[in-house]
């Protein structure tokens, strides 16, 4: 070896390193984002004189965007350079996190945060995915993959309670100033990344993107707009799900006649693949339902701040947190899908036990062991899915096959947001005007005031707003509300949280299938892809 490499190499691995803490800072950035915005609903709801169900769409619809165009986004990357795709993903980002820490009202943070942010992430997670691969090699590469891995982990982790603790004593607009100035200093480094090019067919399948977003935009959409009810609904899903089918039909179509594609249909040839994708969305499900319904539960119900709100989900977090790196560092020659079937029985075990405990509960610590046992299956599934998912593709196309299964995870992240948030609002009305109507405190005139009332704004609202706006009412008129108030609260997120435990009891039977199957080989290229 002669002396110049030996005296460069110290300064080309410190080189690298800085740039895996940068991309590092990227994810974390990305991973945190969300978690900021739940724990700080009712503050957001205060400051911006806006609604909890507004601030509920704009979290689902931010997911939605990032699922829709992802598998685009990473297309879009091929065609004007991977550097580029990641470049802008960050600006897009940068450009929603400043609109959170500006914004005067929620049309700008929908339009900036969840629109502008929710591409620049559809951008920015496939580039990463592929600057990682081309600006790093051997044992370096694989560290980079894990600094990346973890960054989201524990970002996932602490998330709520660092939201929570910057959101109570200083302000949720800081936590985002605070992401803006990450990202500035991340766009600094980006002269130390390498373009990667694509040497691959660079030709774009515009029907199947299009497709591909009518898709999953208007099941999410339809789901969103559910106060509106009628025919926006009815004419959303339908519009969803015939693009959904469409698209299968045409990717298969395209691959009959050799023509580009937005994804190779071939991939979900494989069993594993097919059951791999299915429990990851649903795991996502899960996840998003009970990170919308029980932050708007514990901040408009229990009327908890911040960070109260982020030390009560510190169970679900923490321990999701602990388990995944504990299982991913011991599971050793454990059976992956066994595994995967116990994640899947504990994550449908605590949000079981949950059901009974959330009437009675008068603290968020009274959740703490239901939201530890969920966590645990959820640390579990993070811990094993993805290179179950991955394990059976050649490592040729595990980048599109990982592309694939992303677009899956945000999609169930984003279906399970809206639809939670959705019925939990939905199921609050019906209760609420059931119990109104069945009042009899409240003259007919007075239930159908409320009846009107809900069917203008169904809204989760704290007893203390509640009381002021009936201030001027007879007592017993104001008493008997808050008591329905009081009663249909927690009815309402008894219902919300079904929607996980559906999601956790389909990845359950999945569970089952995969046990019957032959475990895996495991793929180099898979761990290498999604290591950490």
């Amino acid at each position: 070896m002669s002396v110049e490499a030996a005296v460069a190499r110290p300064e080309e691995s410190s080189g690298e390193t800085t740039l895996a803490l940068l991309l590092a800072m990227a994810m974390f950035v990305l991973v945190v984002d969300t978690s900021l915005m739940n724990v700080s609903i009712s503050a957001v709801v205060s400051d911006l004189d806006t609604t909890a169900s507004g601030v509920q769409s704009a979290i689902a619809l931010e997911a939605l965007v990032s699922a829709a165009f992802i598998l685009i986004g990473s297309k879009i990357g091929d065609l004007i350079g991977r550097k580029r795709a990641y470049v802008l993903g960050l600006l897009g980002y940068a450009v929603g996190a400043l609109s959170m820490t500006l914004s005067q009202g929620l049309l700008p943070i929908i339009i900036c945060w969840a629109i502008i942010g929710g591409l620049g992430a559809s951008l920015l997670l496939p580039a990463m995915q592929s600057l990682i691969h081309g600006n790093f090699e051997g044992a370096m590469q694989r560290k980079a993959y894990a600094l990346v891995g973890a960054a989201a982990a524990i970002a996932a982790a602490v998330g709520p309670l660092l939201g929570g603790f910057i959101t109570t004593y200083l302000s949720w607009r800081v936590a985002f100033a605070g992401e803006v100035v990450i990202i500035a200093v991340v766009l600094f480094g980006t002269r130390r990344v390498h373009d990667v090019e694509y040497t691959g067919d660079k030709s774009v399948d515009v029907v199947g993107a299009v497709l591909s977003a009518l898709g999953m935009g208007g099941l999410v959409l339809g789901i969103l707009v559910w106060e509106e009810g009628g025919g926006a609904v009815a004419a959303l899903i339908a519009v969803g799900a015939v693009a959904l089918g469409s698209l299968v039909w045409w990717l298969k179509k395209s691959k009959r006649e050799g023509k580009p594609a937005l994804l190779d249909v071939g991939l979900f040839a494989s069993k594993y693949f097919r059951l791999g994708i299915s429990c990851q969305t649903l795991q996502q499900i899960a996840l998003g339902g009970l990170m919308i319904a029980l932050p708007i539960y514990l901040q408009m119900v229990l009327e908890y701040n911040a960070m109260e709100a982020g030390l009560s989900l510190a169970p679900l977090s923490l321990t999701m947190f602990a388990v995944a790196l504990l299982a991913g560092r011991k599971a050793g020659d454990r059976s992956p899908s066994r595994i995967i079937l116990l994640g899947f029985a504990l994550l449908v075990a605590g949000v079981a036990v949950l059901l009974p405990v959330v009437p009675r509960a008068d603290s968020g610590w009274s959740m703490a062991v239901p939201l530890a046992i969920a966590g645990a299956g959820l640390g579990l599934l993070v811990s094993q899915l993805n290179n179950y998912t991955l394990s059976p593709i050649e490592e040729e196309r595990v980048s599109e096959a990982a592309g694939v299964n992303s677009a899956g995870g945000s999609f169930g992240l984003a279906f399970g947001l809206a639809f939670a948030g959705a019925i939990m609002l939905a199921s609050l009305s019906l209760v609420f005007t059931d119990k109104a109507d069945s009042s009899k405190v409240l003259t007919p005139a007075q239930q159908e005031q409320v009846a009107n009332g809900l069917e203008d704004n169904a809204e989760v609202m704290t007893n203390t707003e509640l009381e002021q706006l009936l201030a001027g009412q007879p007592p017993a008129v104001q008493e008997e509300i808050i008591d329905i108030n009081t009663d249909a609260r927690p009815i309402a997120l008894q219902i919300a949280l079904l929607v996980p435990l559906l999601a956790a009891l389909l990845g359950l039977f999945n569970g089952f299938r995969m046990t019957r199957l032959p475990d895996p080989e495991p793929s180099a290229a898979a761990e290498t892809m999604l290591a950490g």
